[in-house]
């Protein structure tokens, strides 16, 4: 892993040849352009049947990648109201907006998420909403140190220590994922957040 200022990093992940990783409020991410999600895929040897979140920094910059009828979106926004900036992703209709390469055996939907730290949503501020997921091996624990990312993916680039905030609120607990059904939400993986 190439420690890199927070300037380079932004700019790497914008140019769309690098897969970059940051803290997030649950466990540190790996990061890419949406439509270079298959490096991601590649490096951490994922099942393709295994979609990528896309995170952003405010409900504002995600709203476009999904569709729905103007009362989907009322109840959408009201939970993204409650709840984000924090540990919990939606799994919603997919828009034409949202690349294939991000779920490619289910594109019609799309889990998104605004993480819950400030320095996750001050690199997606100046990337745009970034196709990520946690950084480990596929079926394995979350790696939650950057020495053991660096370990596990040299390729990848990260902030220098002196860029890393101490955060304190990091759980290592993942998000929270729940899937409008039409109806209501499906509860598909119980993380940090409970949803009413």
């Amino acid at each position: 892993m190439t420690q890199v200022s927070m300037n380079t990093l932004v700019e790497r992940a914008i140019s769309g040849t690098a897969i970059v990783s940051f803290p997030t409020d649950t466990v540190p991410a790996l990061a890419t352009l949406p439509d270079r999600s298959e490096l991601i895929f590649a490096a951490k040897r994922r099942s393709q049947d295994k979609p990528l979140i896309l995170m952003a920094a405010s409900a504002e910059d995600l709203w476009g990648y999904v569709d729905g009828s103007p009362a989907d979106f009322q109840v959408w926004e009201q939970v993204a109201q409650s709840v984000w900036p924090g540990a919990l992703t939606l799994v919603l209709p997919a828009s034409a907006k949202v690349p294939v390469a991000m779920n490619p055996i289910d594109p019609t939907t799309i889990g998104l998420r605004v993480p819950n730290c400030t320095l996750a949503r001050k690199i997606l501020q100046q990337t745009g909403p970034l196709a990520t997921t946690s950084a480990n091996l596929s079926g394995q624990p979350p790696l939650e140190s950057m020495a053991e990312i660096e370990a596990q993916f040299p390729e990848v680039l990260a902030l220098q220590p002196s860029e890393l905030p101490t955060i304190a609120t990091a759980s290592s607990l993942p998000s929270t994922v729940a899937k409008w059904t039409g109806s209501g939400w499906k509860i598909l993986r119980q993380g940090a957040v409970q949803l009413e």
